[in-house]
């Protein structure tokens, strides 16, 4: 499409005379003022672009309605937004499907264990433990540890620590209560502990 109407009719209100004086104003080349006046801006860096308008006194948007371009822009935002969306919705779905996948074994014997479990409470809750070994792996799937193991006897740290009643000094010896959890450097739950 030729846009030289358009720009002839810019030039005209700036009081520019010539297609020189045009981009030596701007500072663009004569194969730049080309591609404008053919409406080719996406073959022109959005610096050049910039400068055009500004050196007209014009805003990049300006320049853009000028050229019709922020309907299209705004469609291809819009396709973009959309594609996202859906990208977004896919990696869930994907994630949630692996998810489920590792969890699959407890998910089918959980409900079977508590029951037999609410129908004996005699039963030794060691038998239970297989049943975990789903989420553990999820876990370490997922790069989470535990960061103190519960039972043990560690110094205190009030940093990865959080202590569950009683004082103790930075570096007594602490008991674990609830194990601590952390994702690479980054932790995610302090352990829960109290004095020995």
């Amino acid at each position: 499409m030729d846009y030289t109407p358009q720009i002839r009719e810019l030039m005209r209100s700036r009081h520019i005379k010539t297609w020189q004086e045009l981009r030596d104003l701007t500072g663009i080349s004569e194969k730049q003022l080309l591609k404008l006046r053919r409406g080719e801006l996406q073959q022109l860096k959005l610096e050049t672009l910039t400068k055009f308008a500004s050196k007209l006194d014009l805003n990049l948007a300006d320049l853009l309605a000028l050229f019709e371009l922020i309907p299209s822009l705004q469609k291809e935002y819009d396709r973009l937004k959309s594609q996202l969306s859906e990208q977004r919705e896919t990696l869930r779905q994907e994630f949630q499907q692996s998810s489920l996948q590792t969890l699959e074994p407890w998910l089918i014997q959980w409900s079977a264990a508590a029951y037999a479990a609410q129908q004996n409470p005699q039963a030794p809750a060691v038998k239970l433990l297989p049943l975990v070994r789903p989420i553990e792996q999820l876990l370490q799937d997922w790069g989470i540890e535990q960061s103190a193991i519960v039972g043990s006897e560690i110094p205190y740290d009030p940093q990865q620590h959080q202590l569950m009643g009683g004082t103790v000094e930075v570096g007594e010896l602490v008991r674990v209560r609830y194990a601590g959890y952390r994702q690479g450097e980054r932790l995610l739950y302090r352990a829960k502990v109290s004095p020995v």
